[in-house]
């Protein structure tokens, strides 16, 4: 099994040997991110393009849209399935959490065009919107409902639209769990 996957599973609290019975039950999330981390890793040919037919259909019944172009650390947690959607140019570190519909895009003018780079343990809550060429620092809580376009400080909490930084020491304290 992809290494990076077990880290992602130990992140649900799943430490134990997967079987066929398991990935079947696996709920989307988990599902996209077996498929995700295959698609980028599969060395043959063939199996490279299966994996990423699976991730399209999960895409499809899922509405996560992470492309396989996207870069992210091991440890990724998917809290819900549902919209999500990430840009390809988007760099996530270790130990994300997203929830449902956060969207981390790509802004294609002024001083910030680019896409995010997130560090760390980051938890980004319910439909928060992340956008330009931004940095997000190491242990960071974005808020529900925040949009954030600016740069963000390590050890921080984003609240609000326009988004407003709060300097907290150990921000994602009890968000992010199990740590890889």
């Amino acid at each position: 099994m992809n290494k990076e996957f077990e880290k992602d599973l130990f992140r649900y609290g799943r430490t134990r040997k997967i079987s066929l019975k398991d990935r079947i039950l696996f709920p989307l999330q988990i599902k996209y991110l077996y498929y995700f981390r295959n698609a980028k890793t599969a060395k043959n040919y063939f199996l490279r393009r299966y994996y990423k037919l699976r991730l399209r259909h999960i895409s499809n019944v899922s509405n996560i849209q992470i492309p396989v172009e996207t870069q992210i650390g091991e440890g990724f947690y998917i809290g819900h399935f549902g919209t999500i959607v990430i840009n390809p140019k988007a760099v996530l570190g270790k130990n994300v959490n997203v929830a449902v519909g956060v969207i981390i895009g790509q802004t294609n003018r002024g001083k910030k065009a680019g896409a995010p780079r997130i560090s760390d343990r980051c938890w980004i809550g319910s439909n928060a919107v992340i956008v330009g060429d931004v940095r997000i620092g190491t242990d960071v809580l974005i808020a529900p409902g925040a949009y954030v376009n600016f740069d963000v400080p390590d050890h921080s909490i984003v609240i609000g639209n326009p988004g407003k930084i709060i300097c907290r020491e150990n921000a994602t304290e009890g968000y992010v769990n199990n740590l890889v």
